[in-house]
């Protein structure tokens, strides 16, 4: 059987705005306000998956995802640059970004790797998202969209930071285990037909 999962980014928050590694904020105003204009707009669903930050969880509730399956993959683990911008570690650690952004087996910052993200949101798709027919919706962080749709793809792990995903946007994936297509980049909000086959 056939399974469609759509991966909903979240909608902004002050961690995106400022270009922090996520800290768990709430979303903004304007993040919340566009997601409860997209509610509605999204076809029905036979499954519901939400990452357990708080960005994504008040994403699904203003989308009024209610009936919540279980828990969907965690983000990136950003170990000790968690709650810092992009531009502090770069001032403070420049080689261990660099090193982090070119190198996927890398993990300076003592979180997880690139590598190891693709590993386990792949797993997670092939163990848990095939396993059920219909379509489903996972609510996750950008980066969980950018490591399925690497390993989707085929695309070397190298892919990964070439992968721009907007808040409040839906990567439509169908198939089963082993062999997934992809469509990327719907705007949530849009007319139901956008989102049929």
């Amino acid at each position: 059987m056939t399974s469609r999962v759509m991966l909903i980014s979240p909608a902004i928050s002050a961690a995106l705005r400022e270009a922090r590694f996520d800290d768990d904020c709430p979303l903004d105003e304007s993040g919340l306000r566009l997601a409860r204009v997209a509610a509605g707009t999204l076809p029905p669903v036979s499954r519901v998956w939400v990452s357990p930050t708080v960005r994504c969880r008040e994403t699904a509730q203003a989308l009024a995802l209610d009936t919540v399956s279980g828990p969907g993959p965690a983000g990136l683990d950003a170990g000790r640059w968690r709650g810092a911008t992009l531009t502090e570690v770069t001032e403070k650690e420049p080689e261990a970004l660099a090193q982090w952004l070119t190198d996927p087996q890398s993990a300076p910052h003592g979180g997880e790797s690139v590598h190891a993200l693709c590993d386990r949101v792949a797993r997670w798709l092939d163990d848990t998202a095939a396993q059920v027919t219909g379509r489903s919706i996972a609510v996750v962080e950008p980066e969980v969209v950018r490591a399925v749709t690497v390993r989707v793809l085929g695309a070397p792990e190298s892919a990964f930071w070439r992968i721009d995903v907007p808040p409040l946007t839906a990567t439509e994936l169908s198939g089963r285990a082993g062999r997934w297509n992809v469509r990327v980049g719907g705007r949530l909000g849009a007319p139901h037909g956008e989102y049929e086959e």
